[in-house]
C-alpha cells in the first residue's frame, strides 16, 4: 500500500482559495506536494469544516490510509486516538450537490445522510 503523510503549508483565505499539501514518505521514499483549490460556493458547510480542520492543523501528520486504483485515495483519520475521538461525533449536514466527483476533485466521505466528519477522498477518475 501507499504510505505517505500530508502536511498543510499554505492557506490563502479568499473565495475561492488554495491549500498546499506537502507529502512525505511516498512509496518510493520521495516527497512532493499538491494544491487543492477550494470553492466555498460548491459546498459551504463542507468548506467551513475543511477550513476548521485546516485552522486546527488537523492534517499535520495525517496519512493517506486507503487508495483504490482508478477510484479514490482517502485521508482524514488523525493518528492521535484522542484527536480522532474528539472529531468523530462532530458531524455536519450534507450540502446540496452542485458538482460531481470528477478526477482530481475532493469530497467528504460519508456513512449516510448528514454524517460528514473529517475523512475525505480525492477522486482518481471521474466517479
Amino acid at each position: 500500500g501507499i504510505s505517505f503523510v500530508c502536511f498543510v503549508v499554505v492557506v490563502v483565505p479568499t473565495s475561492p482559495y488554495s491549500v498546499k499539501f506537502n507529502v512525505n514518505n511516498l512509496s518510493d521514499k520521495s516527497s512532493g506536494s499538491f494544491v487543492l483549490s477550494v470553492n466555498p460556493e460548491w459546498a459551504p458547510l463542507g468548506e467551513a469544516r475543511f477550513k476548521e480542520l485546516i485552522d486546527q492543523n488537523y492534517f499535520v501528520g495525517v496519512r493517506f490510509f486507503r487508495t483504490v486504483k482508478g477510484f479514490v485515495t482517502q485521508f482524514g483519520i488523525h493518528g492521535n486516538p484522542e484527536t480522532s475521538k474528539e472529531w468523530r461525533e462532530k458531524k455536519i449536514e450534507d450540502d446540496p450537490v452542485k458538482e460531481s466527483n470528477k478526477r482530481g476533485y475532493i469530497s467528504f466521505a460519508t456513512s449516510g445522510k448528514n454524517s460528514r466528519t473529517t475523512q475525505m477522498f480525492i477522486n482518481l477518475e471521474n466517479n
